[in-house]
């Protein structure tokens, strides 16, 4: 039985007057801006697919004659929520008043569309046929532009992959570039906290109430309160709560830990394939801290070099701000408290900015929103927007901080430095025993999906500190004010009792009155050191060098302040423990204790790498978003 009939609402259109003037006593959505058009909902449109089911659709219509290009959003969250909350876009009715079609679509299985609901599957063909659909809507101009958040922006890389021909512009926020790297896994471990809990509480449980599974429904709501046993249950082959084995509650889910490697299973998707056959102009929205920040970059920087033809190659900008997954800079958001701290400066500018973008892509206006490849960044620190041209940034000045001690680095009672000079010759190597069954716990990140149980946002690293399976390497106060911005990596020279393990990598920003700020962090299982499609054991005892990839930022360490860089071997739940004995816990419970040892001498520069940028390369700094 469908969601529709459920709900007692009938699947035929159901017609709604909305006021062109839009007011509500709620502080998000704000009740400003407005446009001319005064708008009409039409609820439960049928949009036929290909292969005959019916999704469902609720269309909002200014009232003009004139033909107007239509906005789309595809959703597996509800299209009646259409991402207005938790203090995210403006509702449908703000943009239609601006005179667009706008069209709210929920995608296939979900809410009170047909059909069965599989993550990813469907959303490249159903995406091509309702682009194409919406372009025939009576008073559409022809035009389809497309926006949303997280997987709602996963539905529209996947629509472009197919290449509508109506599809004139899309403005993926907060998602990624491929759905196996830096989304389901991360340089081969297994992106725990993100997976389980997004599965259990969004996609699980509506698929559920939308087939009239109340059981399962009940069970997950339920599980979900008790999310943090389910984390530590294992194999997660055979996790209870998504039913192994029933094909109708979760089948995906088992699917991604079966394909643990980057095989074809995961290849039909990656969007890298596809930036060739993609023509159009992109506006995407990140956060520093969010989950899917590198993707977006990797968008970026894929169709400026690789996009279907010069104009779309010309017509890509970029805005990251001081955000996590769901956390906007709104003063009602949820968020960690160091980013609300930042103020009004880090409000997200994505309604206006996106309105704006559609004005020019979709109505042809001339506004100036589009000036060839645009990088717009907020620098934390300093708390103001910068503009770049580029990603990296032009005149990035690629600085090694080289790991240094005398053998004594453990936790922050340790010695462990970090100096602009390569070691000498004799400089004794740091270890430490990791433990699987007592990992180093979380705190902060780049997961998802809300602060502070999504393992996301800046938070005071002191107490992971105090542990001695972290190696904690730290600069001496800097005397002048240094900008970092762009790609960030650790050059690790390390050897291991086991045949598997982990390294992690978490960059901080120390101040001088103690806080430790984690800006961001990033990981690399052993066996995948070289290849994310045929990972291989290591040797117990062999020094390998490793690159650990630590996500982007933009930070200004003032004067005074240190950098440091932690070291460690685990980051739970953010990631799945390696269990050390060359298997993992998507397939097996055992576990071993791996003793670990960071080798920075003369032979073996371990180095943090930072993307310094050098005053004449800094931009011109705003306290305002440079529409």
């Amino acid at each position: 039985m469908h969601q529709w009939w459920k709900s007692g609402v009938a699947a035929a259109a159901v017609v709604v007057t909305l006021l062109g003037g839009l007011t509500s006593a709620a502080v998000w959505p704000p009740p400003s801006g407005a446009g001319p058009c005064s708008v009409t909902k039409t609820a439960n449109v049928a949009v036929p697919m290909r292969d005959g089911t019916i999704l469902r659709a609720d269309v909002y219509r200014p009232a003009t004659s004139h033909a107007v290009p239509v906005i789309l959003m595809r959703t597996q969250y509800g299209k009646e929520a259409a991402q207005v909350q938790p203090s995210r876009y403006q509702r449908p009715s703000w943009f239609a008043a601006h005179c667009y079609l706008v069209v709210v679509q929920d995608v296939r299985g979900q809410f009170a569309s047909g059909g069965t609901f599989s993550e990813f599957t469907p959303d490249r063909t159903d995406g091509y046929d309702t682009v194409e659909w919406a372009a025939r809507l009576p008073g559409s101009s022809g035009k389809v532009g497309m926006y949303g958040s997280s997987y709602v922006g996963a539905t529209q890389w996947l629509a472009a992959e197919a290449a509508p021909p109506h599809l004139a512009t899309i403005v993926p926020a907060n998602t990624g570039s491929d759905y196996y790297e830096g989304w389901t896994y991360e340089n081969g471990a297994f992106r725990l906290n993100f997976i389980e809990p997004w599965v259990m509480d969004t996609i699980a449980l509506s698929a559920a109430n939308h087939r009239g599974d109340t059981t399962v429904a009940h069970q997950l709501t339920q599980d979900d309160k008790n999310i943090d046993r389910w984390l530590h249950y294992v194999p997660y082959r055979s996790f209870p709560p998504f039913h192994p084995g029933d094909p109708a509650v979760a089948p995906y889910f088992y699917d991604w830990v079966a394909h643990r490697t980057d095989d074809s299973y995961w290849q039909r998707w990656a969007l890298p394939r596809y930036y060739p056959r993609i023509s159009i102009p992109v506006l995407d929205v990140e956060g520093w801290y969010d989950a899917f920040l590198t993707g977006g970059l990797h968008n970026f920087a894929g169709m400026v070099s690789s996009g279907g033809s010069a104009w779309a190659r010309t017509n890509q900008r970029i805005v990251i701000g001081p955000w996590d997954h769901i956390g906007w800079g709104r003063p009602e958001s949820i968020a960690a408290p160091m980013l609300k701290q930042i103020g009004p400066v880090g409000n997200s500018p994505i309604n206006e900015l996106m309105l704006a973008w559609f004005d020019h892509f979709l109505k042809g206006i001339d506004n100036g929103v589009a000036h060839g490849p645009a990088v717009n960044y907020f620098e934390m620190g300093a708390n103001v927007w910068k503009t770049t041209a580029a990603w990296p940034l032009p005149g990035t000045k690629w600085t090694n901080y080289y790991l240094s001690s005398g053998g004594h680095a453990a936790s922050v009672a340790g010695e462990g430095q970090l100096v602009t000079t390569a070691p000498a010759a004799g400089q004794q190597p740091d270890s430490y025993d990791y433990d699987p069954r007592h990992p180093v716990p979380s705190v902060g990140g780049h997961s998802c999906c809300a602060a502070p149980g999504g393992s996301q946002g800046p938070y005071d690293q002191r107490s992971v500190e105090q542990r001695g399976d972290v190696l904690v390497y730290t600069t001496p106060p800097l005397a002048t004010d240094t900008e970092v911005t762009g790609p960030i990596s650790v050059t690790l020279y390390a050897s291991s009792s086991a045949p598997d393990t982990d390294w992690t990598a978490k960059l901080l920003d120390v101040h001088p009155a103690g806080t430790v700020v984690n800006l961001n962090n990033g990981i690399q299982r052993a066996s995948f050191r070289e290849s994310s499609r045929a990972p291989t054991p290591i040797e117990p005892g062999t020094v390998y060098r490793y690159t650990i990839t630590v996500w982007p930022t933009s930070n200004l360490f003032r004067a005074g302040h240190r950098i440091r860089v932690e070291i460690s071997s685990s980051d739970f739940p953010q990631f799945d423990p390696n269990p050390n004995t060359g298997s993992w816990l998507g397939e097996s419970t055992a576990t071993r204790i791996a003793h670990q040892t960071v080798w920075h001498d003369a032979r073996h520069p371990s180095a943090l790498v930072l993307p310094v940028i050098p005053a004449s390369a800094s931009g011109k700094a705003s306290t305002i978003f440079p529409m």
